[in-house]
């Protein structure tokens, strides 16, 4: 059933944020692990800022990660693009690593699997092979899963077991949404619940499941939450309602009592999360000098992937827009027919000479997905992928360095960074919009130091890709 936002949020008990805040420092003066986030797009990193990403899962890497000074370190997985048998093995090799790099750098790690705020991705696949590899090595034996995808900034938020997707006003049941029916990560249910059993297959039952309410979070339970976190056992299901940064603020302190105890969570979360944890604190949104380099002439470039509803309203409204974009078009039907590389090569040449010449362009893949009739999800995502490879193309093969880059869709964003970009390690600036992270490009990528915005498909209202590219333009 769908609420009216305001007026379900006016029902609810008061937020106390200044007294749950002081009550997440104190539990993490003591708590000592390093926060390891694995992340299954690029688009995670949109609450954080002064951190890093990495894109190498090799132990040397891990090593640098675990001998930062900040408190958590991302790994970008891309697994939400990867076919479930990949993710397996890529989860495993990760796990494998991570044990490694622990062991040698002398301190233990909290593992947080990052996913979409509306419930998509390779679940439970991923935090199940994280369970069992790291419990086959003998070193951890998880008691429970966090589940927590509350995420404010693109409007997702849990009250009653139930998670809802904000829309104008509305707060809409996740599993009503245009996100449920996901051709490859689709899902019914939205409560969370019933959500974990529909996923599982019925291996873990909605009512085995540990649910946190929102009036143990606003009465500052922390004690009782954390007895409760401490009592689950055999990997059982904590579902955790959120309806602001402060109730997170709450669990986390509890979560910390809970590790303190001698308990061990795998986390499966949005990206409120990792900002809790690592205690990362607010900072206004970027400007555009701080995304463009001094003396920087060459226009910018805007690659849009994203096929979801929003992204489409969105590119509607900046090609409505009176902004001196140069819009090229890369139709998915070339998929089937074999002409994407041609048509990827002149786009390509097109936006080098736009470039040059201090103008900015945009690239967008035809909005309607090509999928014949009866092909599998993973022949969809296969299908996908290749349509995202000739994006990529587009800017592997640019003999000009862009004023900047917009990638819009995870998916897109993460081909373009690791495979376009060739970035190993990238530092998160902040955000351009809320929600919308900006990546600085590290040494030994394409173009070090370019400001890569990572824009998720399903944030922002339809004029927030127009009001970023604004940003940056200077328009």
């Amino acid at each position: 059933m769908r609420l009216l936002k305001d007026e379900t949020f006016a029902a609810l008990p008061a937020e106390r944020p200044s007294e749950a805040l002081s009550l997440l420092e104190a539990e993490a003066k003591a708590f000592g692990r390093k926060i390891a986030v694995l992340d299954d797009d690029p688009t995670g990193v949109q609450t954080v800022h002064g951190v890093s990403v990495y894109t190498s899962f090799e132990v040397s890497a891990l090593l640098e990660a675990f001998g930062e000074p900040s408190r958590l370190f991302f790994l970008l997985t891309n697994s939400r693009g990867l076919p479930a048998v990949e993710s397996q093995a890529l989860h495993e090799q990760i796990a494998q690593n991570l044990l490694l790099a622990s062991a040698q750098a002398g301190k233990d790690f909290v593992l947080i699997s990052r996913s979409d705020s509306t419930l998509r991705g390779h679940y439970p696949l991923e935090t199940e092979t994280l369970r069992k590899t790291i419990e086959a090595a003998g070193k951890k034996r998880f008691s429970g899963e966090i589940l927590l995808p509350y995420f404010k900034e693109g409007g997702r938020f849990t009250l009653n077991d139930v998670h809802y997707v904000l829309e104008g006003q509305d707060l809409v049941p996740a599993g009503e949404t245009e996100f449920a029916g996901d051709k490859t990560f689709g899902y019914a249910s939205s409560d969370l619940k019933a959500w974990v059993e529909e996923k599982t297959a019925g291996s873990f039952l909605a009512k085995d499941c540990v649910s946190i309410s929102l009036g143990e979070l606003r009465a500052l339970d922390v004690e009782g939450i954390a007895n409760k976190l401490i009592q689950t056992e055999g990997f059982q299901k904590v579902v955790v309602n959120a309806c602001a940064d402060g109730d997170v603020w709450v669990f986390c302190a509890a979560l910390m009592r809970a590790f303190a105890a001698g308990k061990e969570f795998l986390l499966r979360t949005a990206a409120a999360v990792p900002k809790a944890l690592g205690l990362i604190g607010e900072k206004p949104l970027l400007t555009r000098d701080e995304m463009r380099l001094p003396g920087e002439n060459n226009g910018g470039l805007l690659i849009v992937g994203s096929h979801v509803q929003k992204t489409t309203a969105q590119l509607d409204a900046l090609r409505l827009s009176a902004l001196p974009l140069h819009f090229f078009e890369l139709d998915a039907a070339l998929a089937l027919s074999g002409g994407l590389t041609k048509r990827a090569e002149e786009i390509c040449e097109s936006c080098a000479a736009l470039l040059a010449e201090g103008k900015s362009a945009a690239v967008y893949t035809s909005r309607q997905l090509v999928a014949p009739e009866g092909l599998s999800a993973e022949g969809k995502l296969k299908l996908s992928l290749e349509i995202a490879d000739a994006l990529t193309f587009i800017v592997a093969r640019l003999p000009v360095r862009p004023g900047f880059l917009i990638a819009k869709g995870g998916i897109t964003s993460s081909e373009i960074g690791v495979k376009a970009l060739k970035v190993k390690k990238a530092r998160v600036l902040g955000q351009i919009l809320p929600g919308v992270p900006v990546w600085q490009t590290g040494e030994g990528s394409r173009f070090p130091g370019l400001s890569l915005v990572v824009f998720p498909g399903n944030v922002g209202d339809e004029s927030a890709l127009l009001r970023a590219v604004e940003t940056l333009m200077g328009a």
